[in-house]
């Protein structure tokens, strides 16, 4: 095959969950619906938190960009995904390709919580970059096979040609400091939530408090257990299915789940709903 350097002329062409033509519509007709729910759900809870004053604190305000960022990142890789099985298409240009790796009261005052914010998306900046600034030195076929429904980092690295050592080790390296040690964080946290649960009396408010627990342990197991296992062994695995299904998992479902988990279930932010609809009804 005709190789292409760094310079961008190379092509990619995804290959998708499944080649079977009968169930291109099916994965089409899902995958939609999947991504309207994202967006509808993760948009309410935007304009509801953004315009109900009652829901200007902290845990909102992290709420709310969550669901930002749950937007960008499935709009980064569905729409894609969408466009080729209806087109019969499955090319993405090298640009767009590295594109879709530049893709998640008393203490927390809002100065702390807008810093927090601004170094996660800081973090996440330069990270990115540096991701693409390696691949941007590696060479490509010039139409390159990617076993993938879109651009996915350890994927790109196994159909280069180049030595890719210093990419793997940065991989690695990125995905203990941003996963492995956030992961430890929440668990530790869960862990002193149970242990206060264990000590109330009151057993509604126990068992209620273990249901939102559970809810939210469940997503989060689901979004990290997904995202580690998929950049901590698919650079050097070849189990592209399995490596697609759990894609599908961290990409996809848990950004559908989260506005249902974390704020649509919150009567706050269901009243502010409430509100945010009748001021539309009431407009003329």
């Amino acid at each position: 095959m005709e190789s292409a350097n760094h310079t961008g002329i190379a092509e990619f062409v995804l290959l998708g969950l499944s080649d079977d033509p009968q169930l291109q519509p099916l994965f089409f007709g899902l995958f939609l619906c999947m991504y309207l729910v994202t967006l509808l759900g993760n948009l309410l809870i935007i304009l509801a938190v953004s315009s109900d004053t009652h829901l200007h604190s902290p845990m909102y305000f992290f709420l709310c960009n969550l669901s930002f960022v749950e937007l960008c990142l499935t709009s980064a890789t569905i729409p894609k995904m969408l466009v080729n099985i209806q087109a019969q298409r499955k090319d993405i240009s090298y640009r767009g390709c590295l594109t879709q790796p530049l893709n998640f009261t008393v203490i927390m005052n809002p100065q702390l919580c807008v810093l927090l914010v601004l170094l996660s998306w800081f973090i996440m900046f330069w990270v990115s970059l540096l991701h693409i600034l390696l691949l941007k030195q590696l060479t490509f076929s010039t139409c390159m096979t990617v076993p993938h429904f879109f651009c996915e980092l350890s994927q790109l690295l196994k159909a280069t040609s180049s030595n890719t050592l210093i990419n793997i080790i940065l991989l690695y390296v990125v995905t203990a400091l941003l996963g492995v040690f956030p992961v430890t964080g929440i668990l530790y946290s869960y862990s002193q939530i149970v242990s206060s649960l264990m000590r109330m009396s009151f057993s509604v408010g126990k068992s209620k408090a273990f249901s939102t627990c559970g809810s939210h342990l469940c997503v989060v197991s689901l979004f990290y257990g997904t995202g580690l296992g998929v950049h901590l062994s698919s650079a050097r695995t070849h189990s592209s299915q399995g490596n697609m299904i759990a894609s599908v998992m961290y990409t996809v479902v848990t950004p559908m789940l989260n506005p249902f988990i974390y704020s649509l279930r919150n009567k706050d932010v269901k009243g502010a709903l409430g509100r945010l609809l009748s001021r539309a009804a009431s407009c003329p």
